[in-house]
């Protein structure tokens, strides 16, 4: 089962906007067995969106369609979807009385008959209802392939997948089951762990797929498993997870799919009761940005000050200034200074500071641009450690959040 997603925006196509609807897209069909084949971004243009349906409908048997169903001008794909499956347009009532409803209650502005065309769909079309804009989503069948027309507002669009456009896919066709299962390590680099584990790999059946998926101080391992039973399928992802623990058990931190570590550390923290605070100086409120992202984080996130100047250290933390001089801005010491005047200001069990050079220029500091200085304040100890991350500023900051949670990971694991 092969599904295509063409996103249309002359936005998209100059970075006007990132497209986050075909992840999104993607995502929910690989969860109900659908595989997407291809993804592409084309223009608000009739010649080049009719090239594109034609395509794929030669391809695969789904066709995902984003954008181009506002009310102006520029939004032509009723029309264009009109010429490909030579239809006209008509006025859906159902749709034309809920845009009047969505004015009544919620807009301002009085309704224009601009407005109301957003009820002009093709007479082949499957009306699908949009319950949160103006735009209703469209099926159509044609030679055993579905097109599926949508806004592209991501939370229209997201509304229309989840309450529209799955339930009918599963109705709809007949899917096998894919099941992943992502494992999350942390600290060693994507070939040395494809040499630790390069035999169990190779031991994989046939219908067990294993992905590297690398970013900033860490790996994901995503293993996916296809097939028509299902309950065969989890047990043998079991089977070779628990095979993979023994080889590299020491730098997982977790298996929850698509969690990043701050939600496994945020998870340890509210599971042990334990409260956390942070002294950011050179990755300048990265950790706490990362770490309030996520819901749920008052229960066990204290605070934390940004402390980037030199100055700041003091006045903010209480650091001496001839403490500063004699140790340097950029040193272990100053890093386990911070770590545990943030314990002590915020009244938490661990405290994270971090200091050091994140370039591009030298700073207030003596050491080389990539060097930070990462220390941890725990109830019993506080200790700091030295990384050089290079001399490319966003690299280093991403880094050096990573490690920070890696080693809060480490004091949490095994408390």
């Amino acid at each position: 089962m092969l599904a295509e997603i063409i996103t249309i925006g002359d936005e998209i196509l100059i970075g006007q906007i990132v497209d986050s609807n075909s992840a999104f897209i993607g995502k929910a069909l690989n969860k109900i067995g659908v595989d997407v084949y291809q993804i592409s971004s084309i223009q608000d243009d009739r010649t080049h969106i009719l090239a594109a349906l034609k395509e794929a409908q030669a391809r695969v048997d789904i066709v995902l369609i984003t954008g181009g169903l506002g009310p102006t001008k520029d939004d032509i794909t009723r029309h264009t979807l009109c010429e490909f499956f030579d239809d006209v347009l008509v006025e859906n009532s159902d749709v034309l009385l809920h845009v009047e409803q969505l004015f009544e209650k919620y807009i301002s502005t009085p309704i224009s008959d601009i407005n109301r065309q957003q009820a002009l769909v093709p007479s082949k079309a499957q009306v699908l209802k949009n319950k949160y804009g103006t735009a209703p989503g469209m099926w159509i069948e044609e030679n055993d392939t579905v097109f599926i027309s949508m806004p592209g507002v991501p939370f229209e669009m997201k509304g229309l997948i989840e309450n529209e456009v799955v339930p009918r896919l599963k109705s709809r066709f007949k899917r096998p089951f894919i099941l992943h299962k992502t494992v999350l390590t942390h600290g060693v680099g994507e070939s040395a762990i494809a040499e630790k584990i390069a035999s169990w790999e190779e031991e994989l059946p046939s219908f067990v797929k294993l992905a590297y998926l690398p970013s900033l101080g860490r790996v994901r391992l995503r293993l996916s498993a296809r097939g028509k039973e299902h309950a065969m399928l989890e047990t043998e992802i079991e089977r070779r997870l628990i095979s993979l623990h023994a080889l590299i058990g020491d730098i997982i931190v977790g298996y929850e799919d698509d969690q990043p570590i701050e939600v496994v550390v945020g998870s340890l923290l509210a599971k042990q009761h334990k409260t956390l605070a942070l002294a950011e100086s050179c990755t300048g409120g990265h950790i706490a940005q990362a770490i309030t992202a996520h819901a749920g984080v008052s229960s066990f996130f204290k605070g934390g000050v940004v402390t980037y100047a030199t100055i700041s250290k003091t006045t903010l933390l209480g650091i001496p200034e001839d403490f500063i001089a004699t140790y340097s801005v950029t040193s272990s010491e100053v890093a386990e200074a911070m770590a545990k005047a943030a314990r002590q200001k915020f009244n938490a069990d661990y405290a994270i500071a971090t200091t050091g050079n994140a370039g591009p220029e030298k700073g207030d500091g003596d050491v080389a641009v990539g060097t930070v200085f990462i220390a941890m304040a725990t109830p019993e100890k506080t200790y700091s450690q030295k990384f050089v991350f290079g001399n490319l500023r966003e690299r280093t900051i991403g880094k050096a959040v990573s490690k920070a949670f890696e080693m809060l990971h480490s004091e949490l694991k095994d408390a």
